[in-house]
């Protein structure tokens, strides 16, 4: 069923206009395809872009390059050329510094590169420069001091600095190049030259001055080094007198095994008192198994075993006889005499304990007293024998330093004597035969390299930092907000009132012909009115604003060309002028406007009797500004909603030209009359925000935003226009065959 509906509101052909199968346009396509996809599709930019942003500027990139290609070519044509020469200088790390003592068998470390860096910085040092200088009388560097400041220092004192001179070295070498610039080859030979020889003399001095002055130095500290032997040696000597002994530390490997001795015999000593001392304390208290157990024990022990004997004997007795009885008498007797005996043994057993014990104790307190002095001596010895060592020591240490110092001194003479510089010069420098600057070849190629990056650089930020619109897929983008058409520049019609033109012919202005392109804007308009009136299936649209953001972007002369193509149709069009502050209308179409809009809105006039007839195209009446007045403006809301319900039921669509929208009051009471307003932008000239903010102040009024034409559309506003020259010479192709009339 829509597709009916599509077909049946299709154009119908114009009369008198040759059948042509015409190619459809390409913003129908993108008008009901292409935003959904912009919308989903990544913010970031195409590759394609850029390609486009290259193509349209071209031939200005071509220009700059070119300007800067010959500004360099003729620069370095005219510079004065510049010859360098090189002197090449070899350094042997494997060469000694001396030829005897440790300078002849020192082993180098792996410092090579710190070491060739050192010798570059001294080539460039005052003290190898300034007899270069001198020598070639070299003007000195007007940068080495201050003209400007009374105090800096004369040209006589400054440091030598010679900026033309260069010290490189080639990588993994022990190679030193020295190379210096100048207008004349054959002084910047013998600078080189006289540079290298300058730093070897140089290197030679510092070496042999460094020799000398060792060698006076440690003659000086000699005497005083001597006079210290002497010293340290007479106070051993007289050391050893006082001590009386040849070598200290003999005595006290002596005295040390002597206390040792003494200290093993007074450890037993004190273990065989210990072991006395329990044997008399257990012997003196009187019982007889202390007696017994100790080391004269052994016959008392027998005396108490044949006590024990004659006691069970008797016992025996005294069971058989009596007191009385010889028997009894008789082991009475033994038995008291073995008493007595055991009695005085255990009294001299006594005596013995008491007698040892105190020899085992004297023996200890002798041994005690005899550590203690031996201890004495070997300590008294020990601690002078620590500062024996000392001075000992201290007079070997003196001696050895005299003689290494001796021996140092004469090294030092001969070495000094006998210099061999390990740096010669291996290649002198001979005058260039070409100069190598300026390099007129790399000079030229750097320019077209780095002129070409400049420009397209300048081109690419150029167009980022461009905050316009410029076609559909930024609009979709960055707004989020349909395009529904695009009308390309025709720079005829611009400021020109549209001519008679009979039905179907093209709208050209006053005193112009046909051409491919106002035919391509004709076109555009025309599709613009499809893309209108067919995209809404379901709210006919009936009555259309059409504004813009900004003053001058061609919402005017799209609305009467709009209104010109439907009514083109056959359809009865009313165009209405409500920019009552800069009305353009009637001048466009050539009619009065004496009376108008402004009648209508203030003396309440009725709006037919208002309207201007149009002999050209008999479907589309004017509604003029009529004459200004503020307070038309005040009363635009509450009549012109009564104004367009009324003339939307005699015509088939309504279309109102407005002021810009920001800035203006009353075309915001406007958009919530109409049933559409359609936004007009300037591609490459309509700033984004701008735009945006109007639609988003015509959303929050919950208008209906059918969409936004570009306008002023050229081939080369964006990469996505480029069908547009195909157009164009499609269109002039097709008006060549209709005035040709095949």
């Amino acid at each position: 069923m829509a597709d009916n509906n599509f077909l049946t509101t299709l154009p119908a052909p114009v009369e008198g206009a040759p059948q042509r199968n015409l190619p459809v346009p390409y913003e129908v396509y993108r008008a009901s395809a292409m935003m959904p996809e912009t919308e989903s599709a990544a913010v970031a930019v195409p590759l394609s872009h850029y390609l486009w942003i290259f193509r349209r500027n071209w031939w200005k990139i071509l220009l700059f390059v070119a300007c800067a290609v010959a500004a360099t070519a003729v620069i370095s044509m005219r510079l004065t050329p510049v010859f360098e020469s090189t002197v090449t200088i070899d350094i042997d790390r494997q060469m000694p510094s001396g030829i005897i003592g440790q300078e002849s068998t020192r082993s180098l470390t792996n410092d090579s590169d710190q070491f060739l860096a050192t010798q570059a910085k001294l080539i460039q040092s005052d003290s190898v420069l300034r007899p270069v200088a001198q020598q070639l009388k070299l003007s000195p560097d007007p940068e080495a001091q201050d003209a400007q400041n009374p105090k800096s220092p004369s040209a006589d004192d400054a440091p030598v600095l010679l900026r033309n001179l260069k010290v490189t070295r080639p990588p993994n070498t022990y190679l030193l190049l020295i190379s210096y610039r100048s207008p004349d080859p054959r002084l910047a030979a013998d600078v080189a030259n006289a540079t290298a020889r300058s730093y070897l003399e140089h290197t030679y001095n510092i070496r042999f001055k460094s020799s000398a002055s060792l060698s006076a130095f440690m003659e000086k500290q000699l005497e005083e080094l001597k006079a210290k032997m002497e010293r340290s040696s007479s106070a051993l000597a007289q050391f050893e007198r006082e001590l009386n002994v040849i070598n200290p530390e003999q005595k006290t490997s002596i005295l040390s095994a002597r206390l040792l001795q003494l200290n093993t015999e007074y450890t037993n000593a004190q273990g065989d008192r210990v072991r006395k001392e329990t044997a008399f304390k257990s012997v003196s208290g009187g019982s007889l198994e202390a007696a017994q157990v100790s080391t004269q024990g052994e016959a008392l022990k027998r005396l108490s075993e044949r006590l024990d004997e004659e006691q069970q004997k008797f016992a025996e007795v005294k069971s058989h006889f009596g007191p009385n009885h010889p028997e009894y008498q008789k082991g009475s007797a033994q038995l008291a005499e073995l008493q007595r005996q055991i009695q005085r043994s255990k009294e001299n057993i006594g005596q013995r304990v008491d007698v040892e014990f105190r020899e085992a104790l004297n023996r200890e307190l002798m041994l005690r007293k005899a550590v203690a002095e031996t201890k004495a001596e070997f300590d008294s010895l020990n601690a002078r024998s620590f500062e024996y060592q000392a001075l000992k020591r201290e007079a070997e240490a003196d001696k050895t330093l005299y003689e290494e110092l001796v021996r140092k001194i004469r090294e030092a003479s001969i070495n000094s004597g006998f210099q061999n510089s390990a740096i010669r010069i291996a290649d002198l420098a001979r005058p260039a035969a070409k100069a190598v600057f300026p390099n007129i070849p790399l000079n030229v190629l750097l320019a077209f390299l780095f002129s070409t990056l400049l420009a397209v650089g300048i081109a690419v930020v150029t167009d980022i930092l461009n905050n316009t619109v410029r076609d559909p897929e930024h609009i979709a983008r960055t707004l989020s907000t349909e395009v529904i058409g695009t009308l390309p520049a025709v720079k005829e019609w611009r400021g020109r009132a549209i001519a008679t033109a009979e039905p179907g012919t093209a709208l050209v202005p006053s005193g112009r012909k046909q051409g491919g392109g106002l035919n391509s804007f004709d076109e555009a308009i025309r599709t613009l009115r499809n893309s209108i009136l067919l995209t809404d299936f379901d709210r006919r649209i009936r009555s259309l604003m059409i504004t813009s953001s900004a003053p001058s972007e061609g919402k005017s002369t799209t609305a009467a060309h709009l209104a010109i193509a439907h009514a083109q149709q056959g359809r009865r069009t009313l165009l209405i002028d409500g920019d009552l502050r800069r009305p353009s209308i009637h001048r466009r179409f050539d009619v009065p406007s004496v009376v108008g809009l402004s009648n209508v809105l203030t003396a309440g006039l009725p709006w037919r009797s208002a309207l201007a007839k149009s002999s050209e195209f008999p479907s589309l009446d004017i509604l003029p500004v009529g004459p200004p007045s503020r307070r038309a403006a005040d009363l635009v809301g509450p009549q012109l909603s009564v104004l367009l319900e009324d003339a939307c039921t005699e015509y088939d669509l309504v279309i109102l030209d407005t002021p810009p929208l920001l800035g203006f009051p009353e075309p915001l009471q406007m958009a919530v009359a109409v049933d559409g307003v359609l936004m007009v932008a300037v591609a490459g000239r309509t700033h984004r925000k701008a735009l945006g903010s109007a639609i988003a102040t015509l959303k929050r009024l919950r208008a209906n935003v059918v969409g936004i034409v570009l306008n002023e559309v050229r081939a080369d506003s964006s990469d996505n226009y480029y069908y547009y020259h195909y157009n164009s010479k499609y269109y002039k192709h097709y008006n060549v065959e209709a005035e040709s009339g095949t």
